[in-house]
């Protein structure tokens, strides 16, 4: 086992992996710019090191600095948690170059998940579906001719992209070439690569995303899987395992399959292959090769600490379990807590005057968050995660109903109303939504407005 892992992250992550360390009787180095001197992340960790300036590029991304910070406190890992630097392929390689682990897969893995037209290759070698769709596209006239074989409507995608960025809808021939130009241009900006490809566009599809575990000496599970379709602009809000969507036998099938496809690729880590679900068919759209914000709701089914298995495997150690003996428990749903406004979803950065979680059997809150603390205006709007769990889905659905009630933040918006909104609507309780529900749902509150 490590001594001392470095966290090269912040928020409600950082305090995450925190607790784990911990568990294990490792010490832990909390990193932080300037703005985030009084976090919570920082305040727990056994040591501190400053590495920038507020902006992420100056500090969370400034990959220098955090080589540094190691040598400085001695430490001999890294866990980058998730965003940032957690699938930047080179950071992995230049802790290698420095003799530092970095908690996750192999910077090959890293690279080649994170180039979705290799990735696609990849999982149709590996004998997962994927979605119809070309490789890059390079002129109109090409790209017209792919989306005349896929069929309209078609996604012009980022190669490099994630987060619904680089990403837009052609639904007739005549909106291809601007849709073309717009996610190019979107994709330079935000990825430094304005490659992109062509995917069908599947009218009423589910988000349903499986959990794998592997160790890289051929050995690999799966968690079950989640469903994240309730998402607004290719931004997940509320996530939950099993999918009240699929049949044990479709459950069953998709697991299997991509825990065979991760012992062929001897995969070592945590990761999260997503698909598209409809009509009964799953088709591959990416596989993230790091820790997700939901990892939360598998936790809670299957009462492994995700974050334990990532440290003991980077440490060489073997899968300690079996497929036979994973044992799925009721069901968990997530609620991502943002400072939002609720119903124009614009940040609400800001001191929190009165910060209070729920509490109950079954009610757990992930957060750095307290009363008294800033949130800052340079990073993601996330301040934390309600995770619920009960025997059953409606008994989930009441108890999440119950702990939002009690859930208190005072000084800035968040989600919370949205969330309270969402448990009465007849679709969420039955359970039958689909990737675009959200957004309908809310354009037909503002059309009411």
């Amino acid at each position: 086992m490590f001594d001392k892992i470095l966290i090269a992250n912040r928020g409600e992550i950082a305090l995450r992996i925190e607790r784990a360390c911990k568990e294990l009787g490792v010490a832990t180095v909390a990193v932080h710019s300037t703005a985030d001197a009084d976090a919570m992340h920082v305040r727990l960790a056994d040591e501190s090191v400053c590495i920038g300036a507020a902006p992420a590029k100056d500090s969370y991304l400034n990959i220098p600095a955090i080589v540094a910070a190691c040598e400085i406190t001695g430490a001999d890992a890294v866990h980058p948690g998730y965003g940032f630097l957690a699938e930047n392929a080179r950071f992995a390689e230049i802790l290698e170059e420095h003799e530092l682990t970095f908690i996750g897969p192999s910077a090959e893995h890293v690279r080649l998940m994170g180039d979705k037209i290799k990735a696609k290759e990849t999982a149709r070698a590996l004998g997962i579906p994927i979605v119809p769709g070309s490789g890059p596209v390079g002129d109109f006239e090409e790209a017209k001719a792919f989306a005349r074989d896929i069929g309209y409507p078609v996604l012009v995608k980022a190669a490099a992209g994630g987060g619904g960025r680089g990403m837009k809808l052609a639904l007739f021939q005549n909106e291809l070439e601007p849709a073309l130009l717009t996610a190019r241009n979107e994709a330079k900006a935000a990825f430094g690569d304005d490659t992109v490809y062509l995917e069908k566009y599947l009218a009423h599809p589910r988000h349903i995303e499986v959990q794998v575990l592997a160790d890289g000496q051929g050995n690999a599970l799966h968690l079950g899987e989640r469903d994240c379709s309730l998402q607004r602009r290719h931004q997940k809000l509320w996530e939950e395992a099993p999918s009240p969507a699929l049949n044990e036998n479709e459950r069953i099938r998709i697991g299997e399959t991509v825990a065979q496809a991760m012992r062929e690729l001897n995969y070592r880590g945590v990761g999260t292959v997503e698909f598209l679900y409809e009509g009964g068919e799953f088709y591959f759209i990416e596989m993230n090769t790091r820790l997700q914000v939901e990892h939360t709701v598998t936790e809670m089914i299957t009462g492994l600490d995700l974050v334990i298995e990532q440290i003991r495997i980077a440490a060489g150690a073997p899968l300690s379990l079996r497929q036979e003996d994973i044992r799925f428990n009721g069901h968990a749903i997530e609620c991502r807590i943002n400072a939002e406004n609720p119903h124009t979803f614009r940040p609400s950065p800001g001191t929190i005057t009165h910060f209070h979680t729920p509490g109950g059997l079954g009610v757990r809150v992930d957060s750095g968050a307290y009363a008294g603390y800033t949130i800052p205006p340079y990073y993601d709007s996330l301040i934390g995660k309600l995770i619920v769990h009960a025997r059953t889905r409606n008994e989930c659905l009441m108890r999440l109903k119950r702990a939002l009630g009690e859930f208190v933040v005072d000084g800035i918006e968040t989600t919370i109303p949205l969330f309270i909104s969402l448990i009465s609507e007849p679709d969420i309780v039955d359970g039958n939504y689909d990737i675009h529900w959200l957004e309908n749902h809310l354009a037909k509150l503002g059309a009411r407005g």
